[in-house]
């Protein structure tokens, strides 16, 4: 009987996941370009990926700072922009709407428009900091600020979160912060020590949720150094622009797309494709492990 409620699942979970993971790791050891039969190297693709490719290691260092800076700045100011709506007693509808529809725009559209936003010289933003008598960085076209703008353009688009915080927020009981209240705490105590433990679920979502989607970030920086570039290609000629301006917004999954797509190197992908997997799980792992014994339900 409860096979027959699980079947269905366990039958997706086997095709769609443990499947394309067994296999991913086969291919991890082979040489194979998806015609002809794959043949087996053992651990070549492996040393290439590790040790013989530097590109590799600049994209996933290149993840790495995205995660650092992407997920708290998301994460933060999602829930500041919930707490402010909330705390809002007009127009709250209005305001809310107004924040979650960046969230509704399309990748491509969205990246698009905020590359020609920032684009120097005559994009708006550096027209009215001209006028401030503040000349504007490159944004996307200078590898010191590439990160920061696709940072910026993360946070823009940070209305989903906000929606699920104004949730969470709403949801704290009353009577706690009434019982602080009449014990003295004040608003900063009541935040760190009502709020913060009420809401740790949805924080601990967030976070494993923005890291996952941080370290497969893909579109937003392909599009983004193609229109900066002014190369603006499609389908497999957008692989020429990855990285732009040098190699600084290359990521991990567009170094994994070149390496299969551009070099035909498949095994080497499924290489990078398993260990970015480990690394999602490990993460994942570590931070619910963190989040229970920093509430004690593990004990």
């Amino acid at each position: 009987m409860v096979l027959t409620f699980i079947g269905p699942a366990l039958i997706g979970i086997a095709v769609f996941l443990i499947y394309p993971l067994l296999a991913a790791i086969y291919f991890s050891f082979t040489r194979f370009d998806m015609f002809n039969p794959p043949v087996w190297v053992g651990l070549d693709f492996w040393q290439y990926v590790l040790f013989d490719d530097p590109t590799v290691r600049v994209a996933a260092k290149n993840t790495l700072v995205f995660v650092v800076l992407m997920v708290p700045a998301r994460t933060v100011g999602a829930l500041l922009t919930a707490m402010l709506l909330n705390a809002m007693k007009r127009s709250r509808s209005t305001y809310r709407t107004l924040y979650y529809l960046p969230a509704l725009a399309p990748p491509v559209t969205a990246t698009i428009a905020f590359v020609l936003l920032l684009k120097p010289g005559t994009g708006p933003v550096n027209t009215l900091l001209a006028q401030f008598g503040i000349e504007g960085p490159g944004w996307f076209n200078d590898p010191d600020w590439a990160k920061t703008s696709l940072t910026l353009l993360a946070l823009w688009g940070v209305g989903d979160l906000m929606i699920i915080f104004m949730a969470a927020l709403l949801d704290v009981p009353k009577e706690l912060y009434e019982a602080a209240s009449l014990d003295g705490a004040s608003r900063r105590h009541q935040f760190r020590y009502v709020t913060l433990p009420t809401i740790s679920p949805v924080l601990l979502f967030a976070v494993i949720t923005g890291i996952i989607g941080t370290l497969n970030y893909f579109t937003q920086a392909a599009v983004a150094g193609s229109v900066a570039s002014g190369q603006v290609t499609s389908g497999s000629g957008i692989a020429g622009t990855f990285g732009y301006p040098e190699n600084a917004t290359l990521t991990y999954p567009m170094r994994l797309y070149s390496i299969g797509f551009g070099n035909n190197l498949f095994g080497a992908a499924n290489v990078m494709a398993v260990i970015l997997f480990v690394v999602s799980m490990t993460a994942t792992i570590v931070l619910l492990r963190r989040f229970k014994a920093f509430t004690g339900s593990g004990s």
